[in-house]
């Protein structure tokens, strides 16, 4: 009797033994999916983010679509809640000329180094991405040709070049901390690749790792990092304190281009407002006209109540025809650039001429137009200049640098066009408020 209660006792801890242990592996091998499923959903959402970041950065691009208004449903209510705060409001501005030609040699450089760094990172980034996805689809393994033979990632290395690029081309602020996201994400993500590589070629994959950089050449690391070939994985606080760092170093530099770019303006006060021209060149030549604008009694009246007493006002000398025009104000639906069905030209045109667009309506084309009234009709010889009232908030600006301060309104009012030869006033028009694209925060220079 005490032989089979023994017996009994033995096959029950047997059985529970069995059950722990069918517990524990099923346990283990749940961890393992949720694991793996963890790492996916980690790739994803970094994947999701850099794919945000360039949507972002292409804002540039789709402004300019016939999808500007389904973006900017989702988009400018982002935009301006960043513009309700003083805090927040630095995001929605821009560092570096947009709509006016750079004016000087060194924001010139700048914008030509835009087009190129953007050009040749993508062009970076296909050519890798090319290589590694044939690779795949002829098995031949790990991809170590071509500039995989001096780091282990060029693709975001391409991708980061074009993404300053974008940055340049399209200064805003917000590009500016996406880029600095974008970088951290790559990081995470290389890293993340780094070791499924290794589990799945072993020791070739570690041989390769010793011979190359991962986003530098190995002996550029070498001078740089203290340990390049360290395996160990940065801990939370080290990723986010070289996060914080390189933030610091992207956002300050576009605050110290953001000062320089006001500080050489080619602003002129004339009687009390504060004119800018879109060329240097035409500097001179509104000095002589917008005189006689301020002089007609309807300009007069609008701007009585404006001039002096505190209120600055500010004015952009334009060619009648030029074709930035709707991002100052709402001057014609012919200026809103959206609807103008030329997304790819003009995107090509951004970035292979950088100034085409804005120096094509100085350029006089009259070779072939006789004197007369054809070439008093030219669009050539029009101008046009587009009134805004300057509000600070809480003090007003005291000087014409402060109307582009990052914390001040600017109000569209009305726009004079005049004839460039006689100083004709051809008309005087109320704009609505806003720009072209409405309440969405547009480059001011």
């Amino acid at each position: 009797m005490r032989y089979v209660e023994l017996l009994y006792q033995g096959q029950s801890f047997a059985m529970n033994v069995h059950q722990v242990s069918f517990t524990f592996r099923r346990s283990m091998k749940m961890l393992r999916k949720y694991n793996l499923s963890n790492e996916k959903i980690n790739r994803f959402t970094a994947h999701s983010a850099i794919v945000l970041s360039f949507l972002v950065a292409l804002e540039i691009v789709i402004m300019i679509s016939p999808f500007a208004a389904f973006f900017y449903a989702v988009f400018n209510p982002f935009l301006l809640a960043l513009n309700q705060s003083s805090i927040t409001r630095w995001l929605t501005a821009f560092f570096l000329p947009h709509m006016i030609v750079p004016p000087n040699e060194v924001l010139v450089v700048i914008r030509v180094l835009g087009s190129i760094f953007f050009v040749m990172g993508m062009l970076v980034f296909v050519v890798c991405a090319a290589q590694v996805y044939l690779g795949k689809l002829l098995r031949k393994g790990t991809t170590t040709k071509g500039l995989y033979v001096f780091v282990r990632h060029p693709q975001y290395i391409g991708l980061a070049v074009a993404a300053l690029g974008l940055a340049i081309m399209w200064p805003r602020f917000l590009t500016l901390v996406l880029l600095a996201v974008m970088l951290l994400l790559y990081y995470v993500l290389a890293g993340d690749e780094e070791r499924r590589m290794k589990n799945r070629f072993g020791e070739s994959y570690t041989a390769y790792q010793n011979r190359t950089g991962m986003f530098l050449p190995r002996p550029v690391e070498r001078l740089l990092l203290k340990n390049p070939e360290s395996k160990k994985r940065p801990g939370v606080v080290r990723v986010a304190g070289v996060f914080v760092i390189i933030c610091v170093i992207i956002v300050g530099a576009g605050f110290i281009l953001r000062a320089y770019t006001v500080h050489h303006l080619p602003i002129r006060v004339i009687q009390g407002v504060d004119v800018v021209a879109i060329t240097t060149e035409d500097t001179a030549i509104a000095a002589d006209l917008v005189p006689a604008v301020l002089e007609d009694s309807l300009v007069a009246a609008n701007l009585a109540s404006l001039t002096g007493g505190g209120h600055r006002v500010l004015a952009y000398f334009i060619p009648i025809d030029y074709v930035m025009q709707g991002m100052i104000a709402n001057t014609g639906d012919e200026w809103k650039l959206f609807q103008q069905h030329k997304t790819i030209s003009m995107i090509t045109d951004f970035v292979l001429h950088p100034f085409a667009h804005l120096t094509g309506g100085h350029a006089h084309h009259m070779a072939n137009v006789q004197h007369g009234q054809e070439m008093y009709a030219l669009p050539a010889m029009k101008r046009r200049v587009i009134f805004l009232e300057v509000r600070g908030d809480g003090q007003q600006p005291a000087s014409p640098f402060d109307d582009f301060d990052v914390n001040v309104q600017r109000i569209p009012l009305f726009f004079v066009d005049v004839h460039l030869h006689t100083a004709e006033i051809l008309q005087v028009k109320d704009t609505p408020g806003g720009s072209g694209w409405g309440t969405v925060p547009t480059p001011m220079f």
